[in-house]
């Protein structure tokens, strides 16, 4: 697959429906695949720490999430087709679970939070299979997560363990799988839950969907930093190789 670097970051040239196609091929054909969707913040992160650099390149594919990444592809001179978020990817993963009776594991966030992910999962794919779940405040060092999931063998698993927890799990116990899809989503099961809302359509079509995030939670103000720094990092690099 055709890829686009970004200060090191490798983003996959595609569209949201053909990312999810091709996840689904991997599935039936029985590849493990490490997804990880990265925004202009997680780039940076990746330029100053590399530990999480690591975690970026031993990733199958890196999708654009972000509108920043999109224009900053386009100013390099290197286009990518559009946004592939972390959740639009969950909820199309989900339909196509739904549809082909595909087993799930569902990793992260607060017990209720993932309580409630489950329930409307289970209302609304009854297909699907979840075959196993655990929150996100376990023993980093003492746990059985890997192994449950690799007896379990799911087709998805999603991880909602944010930056940069969940690419370091993902990473940390790739190896122990034989297949399936693993992908970090951050904060998506909140969404599902119904105890965030995602920004309105609206805002969405327009790109600003960090904005409305922003505005709800005023405490990201400190991580919107990276977005300047980004912006400039690309404008000073422009015509160059970054």
């Amino acid at each position: 697959m055709k890829q686009i670097n970004i200060m090191g970051v490798p983003f996959i040239h595609i569209n949201q429906r053909d990312f999810v196609s091709l996840l689904d091929k991997r599935i039936t054909q029985h590849e493990k695949t490490f997804v990880i969707t990265a925004n202009p913040e997680i780039v940076m992160k990746a330029n100053e720490e590399a530990d999480f650099m690591n975690y970026i390149q031993q990733a199958t594919y890196v999708t654009a999430d972000g509108i920043g990444i999109i224009k900053a592809a386009k100013m390099l001179g290197n286009p990518l087709p559009e946004r592939v978020t972390g959740y639009d990817t969950m909820m199309q993963l989900l339909d196509v679970a739904n549809e082909k009776s595909y087993k799930i594991f569902l990793l992260g966030a607060h017990p209720d939070t993932l309580h409630k992910t489950k329930e409307k999962i289970e209302k609304k794919y009854p297909n699907i299979q979840i075959v196993g779940s655990n929150d996100g405040y376990f023993d980093w060092d003492h746990n059985d997560i890997a192994e449950r999931i690799a007896a379990a063998k799911p087709d998805i698993t999603f991880v909602a363990l944010g930056v940069p927890r969940q690419e370091k799990w993902i990473s940390e116990n790739f190896a122990q799988f034989d297949q399936g899809v693993f992908i970090g989503i951050g904060g998506s099961f909140d969404v599902i839950a119904g105890t965030v809302k995602r920004a309105p359509m609206l805002w969405q079509k327009l790109n600003i969907e960090w904005l409305y995030r922003l505005i709800k939670q005023p405490s990201r103000w400190r991580r919107m930093l990276a977005l300047p720094r980004f912006a400039f990092r690309v404008w000073k690099n422009k015509g160059k190789s970054l």
